[in-house]
Order: C-alpha cells, then sequence, then structure tokens
C-alpha cells in the first residue's frame, strides 16, 4: 500500500489503451436533488422502498420539472434491485423506464445508484453469486440507462460501502442484521462494487462511476495517547472502503485507481462526534471545517468530488445549506475540485425505524393530489448559493458547465 496520496498514486491511469486522466461527470447544474431510494430490510422483516413511501415512482415526472423550475438539472436517484432482478439474469424494467424517461423529458442528468442498501429476495449477500449477479445486473442497467436516457450512464454502484458494513454487518440494524461481522461485509461489498464496475465498463465503456462515501471526523475525548491514537484510527477507518476500491488496500480483491471516477462525500451535521461520545457541534473549536475535509479527500485519492449528500432536519435546513456551500466555496479558492452539491434528500420521507415524518426536503410530501409545496426559506437560500459564484481555483474551471454561477466562474 503506498504512502503517498493524490497524485504520485494516480498518475495517468491506463484503461482499455487509452489513457484516462481525472476528468469529472460532465453534470448540467451544480446543484442537485438527491431522492432517497433506499430498499433495505429491517430487522423486523419489512423491506423499505423510499421511492415508493415518498410517491417519487409514480410522481417522477413533477418531481423532475420540480428540480429543473429551482435551477437544478442535475440529480441523484435509484434503481430498485429487488424489483428488477425477478430471477437470475431474468430482468423486469418497468420500475426504472418511467423514471429515466421523466428525467430524459424534463433535462434532468441523473447519477444512478445500482444498488442503495436492498438486493433480491432469496440472493445470499455472503455468497459468491452475489457479486456475479450484481456485475450481471449492472452491466445490463447501464444498457438500459444508456439506450432510454440518451447519454451514458453515470453509475453509483454501491452506496455507502462503510455506513452499510457498519449498519448491516456490525451492529445488525439493516440487512442482513449480522453482528460483529462488519469488516466482512465491508469486504463483500467492494468486491461487488468492482466486479459491477468493471462489467460496465465492459457493456458501456463511457460510463462514469462515483463512489459515494460519508465523511467524518473522530475526536479523542481525553488527551490520553492512547485515546487519540484510537479516535484517529476510527477517524482513517473511513477510507478502507475508497483504498479497497482502488486497489491502494486488500489488492487482492481486484480494486485499481481506474475503478473511481469521481469520490462522493456524503456530509451531515452529526457526522463529527467524540470517540464514545456525544456529536461535535458546528462552531466548537473541535469541529473541523468541511474545506478540510474535502481537501484531504481529493488529496488522497487525486479525483474530482461532488458533496453527494447533505441536508438537514426542520428549520436547520438553510442554515446548513448556508454553511455547506460557504465552505465548498472555500475548498474551490483553494483549488479543490468539487463538482456539485446533492441536497439530500430533497423530498420529505417516513422514517427508516418509526414511518415518523422527516422535514428534510426542499419539497414536501405529496398530498392526495399528488402535489408537493415548497419549503419557502430552504428555497430562498438555495436561490442566494446558486447565485454565489465561486473563484475558480485549480481544478476549479475543470467543473462542468452549467447555467448558475457556480459552475460559470
Amino acid at each position: 500500500m503506498s504512502d503517498q496520496p493524490g497524485a504520485d498514486f494516480w498518475g495517468d491511469v491506463a484503461c482499455g489503451g487509452a489513457r484516462r486522466h481525472p476528468v469529472g461527470l460532465g453534470l448540467p447544474s451544480f446543484f442537485l436533488g438527491g431522492f432517497e431510494c433506499s430498499a433495505l430490510r429491517r430487522p423486523d422483516g419489512h423491506r423499505l422502498d423510499l421511492l415508493a413511501a415518498t410517491d417519487h415512482d409514480r410522481l417522477c415526472a413533477g418531481d423532475f420539472g420540480m428540480l429543473r423550475r429551482h435551477g437544478m438539472a442535475s440529480a441523484r436517484d435509484g434503481l430498485r434491485w429487488h424489483l428488477i432482478e425477478t430471477a437470475p439474469g431474468r430482468y423486469d424494467w418497468s420500475s426504472l423506464l418511467p423514471m429515466v424517461r421523466a428525467a430524459r423529458q424534463a433535462g434532468v442528468r441523473v447519477i444512478w445508484d445500482l444498488c442503495h442498501y436492498g438486493w433480491p429476495e432469496g440472493l445470499d449477500i455472503w455468497s459468491g453469486a452475489f457479486v456475479e449477479r450484481f456485475a450481471g445486473f449492472a452491466a445490463a442497467a447501464a444498457r438500459v440507462v444508456e439506450a432510454e436516457s440518451g447519454h451514458p450512464p453515470i453509475l453509483c454502484p454501491v452506496n455507502e460501502i462503510s455506513y452499510w458494513a457498519w449498519a448491516g454487518g456490525e451492529t445488525g440494524r439493516f440487512g442482513p442484521a449480522a453482528s460483529g461481522r462488519g469488516a466482512e461485509l465491508k469486504r463483500q461489498l467492494v468486491r461487488a462494487s468492482i466486479a459491477a464496475t468493471a462489467a460496465v465498463r465492459a457493456a458501456v465503456p463511457e460510463a462514469r462511476f462515483i463512489h459515494a462515501e460519508p465523511a467524518i471526523h473522530v475526536v479523542a475525548g481525553t488527551a490520553e495517547p492512547d485515546a487519540v491514537a484510537a479516535a484517529e484510527r476510527h477517524r482513517i477507518s473511513q477510507f478502507e472502503a475508497l483504498d479497497m476500491v482502488s486497489g491502494r488496500l486488500a489488492p487482492e480483491l481486484g480494486g485499481g485507481p481506474d475503478m473511481i471516477d469521481v469520490v462522493g462525500v456524503n456530509y451531515y451535521p452529526d457526522n463529527q462526534w467524540y470517540a464514545g461520545g456525544a456529536t461535535i457541534p458546528l462552531g466548537h473549536h473541535a469541529y473541523r471545517p468541511l474545506r478540510a475535509i474535502l481537501a484531504e479527500v481529493e488529496a488522497r485519492y487525486g479525483r474530482p468530488l461532488i458533496v453527494s449528500e447533505t441536508g438537514a432536519e426542520g428549520t436547520a435546513k438553510p442554515a446548513w445549506l448556508h454553511y455547506v456551500g460557504g465552505e465548498v466555496r472555500a475548498a474551490r479558492r483553494a483549488g479543490v475540485a468539487v463538482e456539485g452539491i446533492c441536497l439530500y434528500p430533497v423530498l420529505d420521507y417516513p422514517g427508516w425505524e418509526d414511518d415518523r415524518p422527516c422535514d428534510v426536503g426542499l419539497f414536501s410530501a405529496a398530498d392526495a393530489q399528488g402535489r408537493r409545496r415548497v419549503d419557502p426559506d430552504f428555497g430562498d437560500e438555495l436561490a442566494r448559493q446558486r447565485a454565489g459564484a465561486v473563484p475558480a481555483g485549480a481544478g476549479a474551471k475543470e467543473a462542468a458547465p452549467a447555467a448558475d454561477a457556480w459552475v460559470d466562474a
């Protein structure tokens, strides 16, 4: 494993006889709307389907239209593998096609999640068949998305490998609801991600990939050296999954630099905490600025970034976007190639554990007539952020062209 992050590790990556350089996604807007597409199974056996629970699956045309009216021509959305693969290697695309077609009609470019915590019934997630079937599904999905959208697909193979390994493999919070097997599940999900990426590249060579992982910061509660070292090990563990995907760690899994095009950074108000203790509040002296986190991730992987998930709840939504927008502007001024910010989720949704209404979105849950309300304060803050031009530093100019001031800067 190399000790040197960034360009010394990546260099120019050979891929199919051509030289691949760190180029971005070509998104048409800097801000994205993210549709919650979790398909996890709770420990009680109940499977969630957030695309259905938020009515996005049936109201997708109106939802994409609302994104456009608020200056977002880019989005994150998801495929429901458990609905699509009805038998090994047999696919029913009826749950996906209306969404792809609605996005194309609205002029919205979508980053599609292939696996967001859910997989088909009867498939053992710990098995080799899981990896093989996911690779086959990914290649088939890439072909369908390209044919229906008119663009090479932009894909996130496995969302939040690190979090899924912890929640599903270590603490039993959702499927596979195991305990003490987090490291094993992480390696298995990495295998699946690598296999899917390779299969898609063979099927649709122009496809692009993001790998979205949580960005965290962990601080020791005391100055005792062992506690400080343990907290730092915990903090550094956030990079394990992408280190494996990129071949820096566990190269026997098949990873390599060409597996990653853009790194997705998922970041929320509770992503910094004291080891074994409370969340570090924004503004506290121990709170690490997001700009520094983004710079560290870019330096480690030598790839452009996107803030692939961020948001807060209730009246905190505008203030949180104000903070994140300011930090991303600062990072771009310093030359960090951040290509976008995804409001996630962009729709209010029912909570995973108790179905409580979560007031997180720019848009509300749909009423009986299929109408959604806009959060006016959040909308005003988004408009202010979209108007906030960013002086381009090294790398910032490489961001995709778009109609708002962020990318035109």
